[in-house]
């Protein structure tokens, strides 16, 4: 516990916001109008919560586009839109769209940024394998991270474990926006929350320790046939979220899995966003068309997400 307390910061939620945009990106400066949808250099900014399916992403785009190459980096959410205001991405990968004053920037600069929506993810909620309070509701969870129960017991007074650990991915990271935008009220979080390097740390942290609860993005526990997935899922619990207050009927509860997320079942659902701040047909361009087209979306699919795009089949099996 103090090796990873030492690795990692008391969360403070808050964003970056420079109200200048930088001058024009290397990319462009070396490219100028050379790249095209399918051929060239750019670099992207990507929510690190969404890395695994933006990997799988590039993989397929660039094996049907030999002369393109996307370079992708995974921050926190508010550093991701700090790269798209100055221009050191040309597209970002976020769970949320601009705020009115990033819009403003954008006005000043006379750019018009493009809003594509891709998939549909969930914040996932994780748990010691000998945690039993796998069943969880919104308001039980809304104490839970504004800290009014601060132990387990409280929680469920049968619980014989001790005192609540909140982990989150990272501080000014989508998950904790999220928490605070549809859990907590926009109250603050509890002081027992801290911020880790990266959504593995969190599950490793959580592996290893009883009394901690773990929040990533659905993306690294949703693709059951990636043997690293299957490795993370076999450490830890994944919560199920009610939204009443005492849900009498286990029903109630859902997992973050595809199924609930296509029908919005699971009340912790989020929408997952291209921004893109190309002027012209560019390689930005061209990667967004292609993973808001079929063969992207399929991707989304296969990741245990839940396409924008296309019709999903659910097949309800009758025992």
């Amino acid at each position: 516990m103090k090796k990873f307390a030492a690795s990692c910061m008391p969360f403070l939620l808050g964003s970056f916001l420079t109200l200048s945009l930088g001058s024009c990106n290397q990319d462009q400066k070396t490219a100028g109008t050379l790249d095209t949808p399918t051929s060239g250099t750019i670099k992207i900014s990507a929510d690190e919560s969404f890395q695994p399916v933006v990997e799988a992403q590039l993989s397929v785009f660039h094996r049907n586009y030999k002369n393109a190459k996307v370079t992708a980096s995974y921050k926190p959410e508010g550093q991701v839109i700090q790269d798209l205001l100055q221009d050191s991405a040309r597209v970002v990968i976020v769970s949320r769209q601009l705020t009115p004053p990033e819009l403003k920037v954008f006005e000043n600069a006379k750019i018009t940024p493009r809003v594509t929506r891709i998939a549909y993810d969930g914040v996932a909620l994780i748990l010691h394998p000998e945690n039993r309070d796998t069943l969880l509701s919104l308001p039980q969870l809304k104490e839970i991270f504004t800290g009014k129960a601060s132990s387990w017991k409280q929680v469920n007074p049968a619980s014989t474990l001790g005192d609540i650990t909140i982990v989150f991915d990272n501080n000014n990271s989508g998950t904790a926006r999220f928490v605070q935008d549809s859990i907590t009220g926009k109250q603050p979080l509890s002081q027992k929350a801290y911020a880790s390097q990266s959504s593995p740390a969190v599950i490793d942290y959580v592996a290893q320790n009883k009394n901690a609860i773990g929040v990533i993005g659905t993306n690294w526990i949703s693709d059951f046939d990636d043997s690293t997935v299957v490795g993370f899922i076999n450490r830890i619990k994944v919560v199920a979220v009610g939204r009443k207050t005492a849900p009498t009927d286990p029903d109630s509860y859902y997992q973050p899995y595809q199924a609930y997320l296509v029908q919005g079942n699971y009340p912790l659902r989020r929408e997952v966003f291209t921004i893109s701040r190309e002027a012209r047909a560019g390689l930005g361009t061209g990667f967004v068309s292609f993973v808001s087209g079929d063969k992207g979306q399929r991707i989304m699919l296969k990741a245990g997400l839940a396409p924008a795009r296309g019709v999903v089949r659910l097949v309800e099996v009758k025992k």
